[in-house]
């Protein structure tokens, strides 16, 4: 099992530099970024001063979205940041959801974000592209292979992830609906004439290690994050489409804040239950930890994504190169 690590810019880069470097020597193989240029610092500068300060790591955005950035400008930038790093970037897109709603507008439509996949893909790998009736291309580009992850729940993006992506991004920590999940994507490559286990999984959630009632109030304001996608779901496809498990817990939400957004101690968070907390977060001991990413791996994922943001952060970092993820290096995710 790969692990990663998600930062939202709100520490002052010195610290950002810092806690990559930790985590790299930790065991991290993956960081990434919350792209939410309002709420938080520019993304892509940040990735820049972190490929400086590491050697293997990966980086990319978990996520962006082809509206509040336009594609061949995204390409570009992750073309000479793979200049720059060695050819250590990802993308992680999505429809847009934050970075979008807080300049108050929704999120993009899934025709745009296939449209930008294919476009920033070929653009940053060196190769022509067409894009809205002129072509494009990127000659100075040293043509690295870039690893495309699609986040959403949906069915639709599901089966987007599975024909075109090399990743899925599942925003949660529930061994059970991640099983769900991967089945949709997995079934999807099958029919676009794929391997299904050439699509890798990503259950990314935030993690904290200790006490677990104080575990459950650093990390309550995920599943309030997470409610936002929900919410998209219901209103758009039938419930009987749905997992229940997913679906049942927004019922008593009364709105969100964008303004404190995954935010430790949030108010968007009052009406999320302790046991949703447990489903959708890592909380407890070590051994809680371990338990549920091998229940992880038995659901398909390659990757585990730690939102570092929830206080702590050195000190968990710490504990997950200590005592996890040197007993979880070598766990393989079940196959389709």
């Amino acid at each position: 099992m790969d692990f990663g690590f998600t930062l939202k810019g709100e520490h002052d880069l010195s610290r950002t530099i810092a806690l990559t470097r930790q985590a790299e020597a930790a065991g991290f193989t993956y960081g990434w970024l919350f792209d939410s240029h309002v709420l938080w610092r520019e993304p892509y500068v940040q990735l820049t001063l972190m490929a400086q300060a590491t050697e293997r790591m990966r980086l990319g955005t978990c996520v962006t979205n082809p509206a509040t950035r336009e594609p061949s400008v995204t390409a570009s930038s992750l073309a000479v940041l793979n200049e720059l790093s060695g050819g250590r970037m990802d993308l992680g897109i999505g429809r847009g959801d934050s970075a979008r709603r807080v300049l108050g507008k929704p999120p993009t439509s899934m025709k745009d974000l296939e449209q930008a996949v294919h476009v920033i893909r070929a653009l940053v790998e060196g190769r022509p592209i067409e894009f809205e009736g002129t072509m494009l291309e990127l000659p100075w580009s040293g043509g690295h292979r870039l690893p495309v992850w699609i986040a959403g729940y949906g069915p639709v993006a599901l089966k987007l992830t599975g024909r075109i992506a090399d990743g899925a991004m599942l925003q949660i920590g529930d061994p059970d609906l991640v099983r769900w999940f991967a089945s949709q994507v997995r079934t999807s490559a099958v029919e676009a004439g794929r391997d299904p286990d050439a699509v890798m999984i990503m259950a990314a959630a935030p993690a904290h290690v200790g006490d677990l009632a104080d575990g459950r109030d650093r990390t309550r304001w995920f599943p309030a994050l997470v409610s936002n996608h929900v919410v998209d779901l219901v209103n758009k496809y039938p419930r009987e489409d749905l997992p229940p498990e997913l679906t049942q817990y927004v019922r008593d939400r009364e709105g969100y804040n964008y303004l404190h957004h995954a935010e430790v101690g949030s108010s968007n968070a009052s009406f999320v239950t302790d046991d949703i907390v447990d489903r959708f977060c890592l909380v407890g001991s070590v051994d809680q930890h371990i338990e549920r990413l091998r229940a992880l791996a038995d659901a398909g994922v390659n990757q585990f994504n730690l939102y570092l943001m929830n206080g702590n952060e050195e000190e968990q970092l710490e504990i997950y190169g200590r005592e996890i993820i040197p007993v979880l290096r070598d766990v393989v995710a079940a196959k389709a």
